[in-house]
């Protein structure tokens, strides 16, 4: 089987689920930016991480999910609003819904630490945006233990 672990990262929260997923694949594999424009087409298997811009997923992984076609995916994302809000289960809601026909296999989120720069310019919006309220939680994530749980996630698929 050949993988492909493909991400949009705008802070790199979700580049570095993305390289743990990589790391923990154990099939041939690549490990490509959104931004690279990547083929899904030679693969078997596509792990798709993203970040999510107004609740959704972020623009550059909105035009790339309804390219996989049928295959296995897994969909990771980060963000700053609680994890089982509902701005983040209509996000990932989306993209399950661009990825079709693709066979969703698991999805995976987790806090995403928020950059000073954003948080101040969300604050001054008015209404302010709803991840905003949560979004100090997310101070120092993606951790060690959302690595881990992403990476225990992959290894209890059963994949082919």
């Amino acid at each position: 089987m050949k993988a492909l672990v493909v991400y949009s990262s705008k802070t790199g929260n979700t580049k570095k689920l993305a390289e743990a997923l990589y790391g923990a694949l154990q099939y041939e594999k690549d490990l490509i930016s959104l931004s690279d424009n990547p083929n899904p087409a030679a693969y078997d298997f596509v792990a798709a991480g993203f970040w999510l811009q107004g609740g959704e997923p972020d623009p550059a992984t909105q035009e790339f999910l309804p390219k996989i076609g049928e295959k296995e995916v897994i969909l990771f994302a980060t963000h700053a609003a609680a994890k089982n809000s509902d701005h983040v289960k209509n996000a990932m809601n989306k993209a399950k819904e661009l990825a079709a026909p693709a066979r969703i296999c698991a999805t995976f989120s987790c806090l995403g630490q928020v950059d000073e720069k954003t948080m101040e310019a969300a604050a001054k919006k008015d209404p302010q945006p709803p991840w905003l309220a949560d979004a100090p939680a997310a101070k120092g994530h993606p951790d060690a233990e959302d690595i881990r749980q992403l990476v225990h996630l992959l290894n209890e698929l059963s994949l082919p």
